[in-house]
């Protein structure tokens, strides 16, 4: 290995660069189809569904 790092992704950039980003999050999809910020029941099935998806895969406690 060498010492030298990756100049790829988020990791290389600058703070404003990364914050830059971050801040147009979500804008780029219309509000109309920003379905979850405006209907907490649906928001709420599809958190229960995807729960139920998993079979509980959540981490494991570790072994004494």
């Amino acid at each position: 290995m060498t010492d030298q790092k990756s100049r790829r992704g988020f990791a290389s950039m600058s703070v404003e660069r990364r914050t830059e980003i971050a801040k147009r999050g979500g804008a780029s999809v219309p509000a109309h189809k920003r379905s979850f910020s405006s209907d907490r029941d649906l928001a709420a099935m599809a958190g229960a569904k995807g729960g139920a998806a998993s079979r509980g895969g959540g981490r494991k406690p570790a072994r004494p």
